[in-house]
């Protein structure tokens, strides 16, 4: 008798649930849209009650279309988009709404930090910069700016950790999702630090319980299988990152490989098996996090809104291509696409810095907007797409020589995995600005998929990991073009003097919005 499993993934701009058999076979998927909420400057959140809304949905509908009995599923694991953050009181519920990774606001917060426990004492701790989107640098921002709201939290979790809490009412945090609270976890030694919380005033009790992926946190109660429509008893795993379980899911299990998503953010990550590199120079300027195979990490230098700023065009300046998708079903975004299709490499002369949230590695500016340079009347919104999409190729091409002049080794190709990449021409771009091959995974299931296969492995269903690398098949392999790449490298040149030159203004233009908003 075949075997199920159900894998659940939470990205910024959507939830996603598959259900799949012990064979690979993809049987059933469900998939619902989410919005981010953007009242401040700088602030992203969304509404935490509708998580578990939308899991509840989701799953019902990969079920349903998989036409499994839910009894018959052997194991649940969840991943999701980090650094997120879902506080929750001793009843479950949320308290305030949930944190998204483009959130930003907590500056003020990184010079107290800096003032009170040191940057490098950090640093040595957590082997994560003092920036301000780690959770436990957001957590002090409530301490301070909501202390009312601040004393009703029982625990901090992600968003990840908030739909497993509902699904067993037990509070986890996976090895590699605790990293993304930063400060005070002490990566080597795998626990948070209670001397350095009592510091920042945090009662270590608000910490979940910490476990490997692979590890069973609890099983479905009788009020999530009610909810859901599983069967109350199925084991969940602890999960993990999300760009960990894509990854996972097309093949990516052993040190050197090398796989790239373009979903809200644009990352690229490369596995490998020796910790020290996160402390290094190299590593100070990436994000370095444990990866879901044993034994291994994950270095992930990300640009904030990587396929977000596509979406962004598609929001604020397409009604037209909505409309037709509405009337036709047409993708919008293959209507974007077409018209970015037909302008040349380089946008005649149109540079887009996409720095629409801050930017992370490897520049690590929370003031850094998005810029378009060299607008003229002849050029068009093809021009406007295809120079964002240039300008996040640029992005990850300058993460990608910081990776590849530290010596980390790298398993080329490229694998292009989720999101944005399902645009030839986003992968073209991508081929000629970093001057290497790509190839794109042919299974489009994403997360969800990989972790199912978290699941089958916590569950035994699976052996271990190798499975997928089975299961995996790599499509329309590209080759870069000399004279193109030539090009970008003039191109990317100018990319990086922009946001040099630039910087300062960057600054005093947060200084202005900030006292904008100081005077309501």
């Amino acid at each position: 008798m075949a075997r199920y499993l159900l894998g659940i993934d939470y990205g910024t701009g959507g939830a996603k649930a598959a259900v799949i058999d012990d064979e690979g076979n993809d049987l059933g998927s469900g998939f619902e849209e989410y919005p981010s909420i953007h009242d401040h400057a700088g602030w992203s959140e969304h509404d935490a009650d509708a998580y578990w809304d939308v899991a509840c949905r989701i799953i019902r509908t990969a079920v349903a279309q998989a036409r499994v009995a839910p009894s018959d599923i052997k194991g649940i694991a969840v991943s999701s988009a980090l650094p997120s953050m879902v506080m929750v009181d001793r009843d479950h519920r949320p308290v305030n709404r949930a944190y998204n990774l483009m959130d930003r606001r907590a500056v003020d917060e990184v010079d107290r930090l800096k003032r009170e426990i040191g940057e490098e004492r950090i640093f040595r701790t957590s082997a994560y910069r003092l920036e301000d989107h780690p959770n436990l640098v957001n957590l002090c921002w409530e301490l301070h700016h909501r202390p009312d709201d601040f004393r009703r939290i029982w625990k901090v979790l992600t968003i990840d950790g908030f739909i497993a809490l509902k699904l067993t009412g037990i509070a986890s945090v996976h090895y590699s999702g605790a990293a993304f609270y930063g400060v005070a976890f002490n990566l080597r030694e795998r626990r948070f630090d209670a001397e350095m919380l009592g510091e920042l005033g945090i009662d270590p009790a608000l910490m979940p319980d910490i476990y490997d992926s692979t590890d069973i946190v609890g099983e479905i109660t009788r009020d999530a299988a009610t909810q859901t429509g599983l069967a109350a008893g199925i084991p969940v795993a602890a999960g993990q990152v999300d760009c960990n379980a894509s990854w996972i899911g097309a093949g990516a299990t052993e040190p050197g490989d090398i796989q790239s998503n373009l979903g809200t953010v644009g990352n690229l990550g490369v596995i490998f098996d020796d910790i020290e590199f996160a402390w290094t120079d190299a590593g100070r300027l990436l994000i370095n996090f444990p990866y879901t195979t044993p034994g291994t990490f994950v270095t992930v230098p990300t640009t904030l809104t990587g396929g977000q700023t596509i979406r962004y065009v598609r929001d604020a300046f397409s009604q037209a291509e909505r409309m037709v998708e509405e009337s036709s079903g047409v993708s919008s975004y293959d209507l974007l696409n077409l018209q970015a299709e037909k302008t040349p490499a380089g946008s005649d002369g149109l540079i887009a810095l996409p720095f629409l949230m801050g930017e992370r590695s490897p520049i690590w500016d929370s003031n850094a907007r998005g810029t378009i340079f060299g607008l003229s009347l002849t050029h068009t919104k093809g021009h406007l797409v295809r120079a964002l999409m240039e300008g996040v190729a640029y992005a990850m091409y300058h993460n990608f020589l910081v990776v590849r002049d530290a010596g980390l080794p790298v398993n080329l190709p490229l694998v292009l995995n989720e999101g944005g990449a399902v645009s030839r021409l986003w992968r073209r771009i991508i081929t000629d600005v970093f001057g290497i091959g790509t190839v794109m995974v042919k299974r489009r299931t994403g997360a969800p998929f990989g972790d199912a296969i978290l699941a089958g492995v916590a569950t035994g269903v699976f052996p271990d990991f190798s499975v997928t690398k089975q299961w995996t098949e790599y499509v329309e392999p590209l080759d870069p073009d000399p004279a193109t790449h030539r090009l970008y490298a003039d191109y990317f040149a100018l990319y990086k003097k922009l946001y040099t030159d630039l910087k300062d203004d960057f600054a005093a233009l947060a200084r202005l919005r900030s006292r904008e908003e100081a005077r309501g």
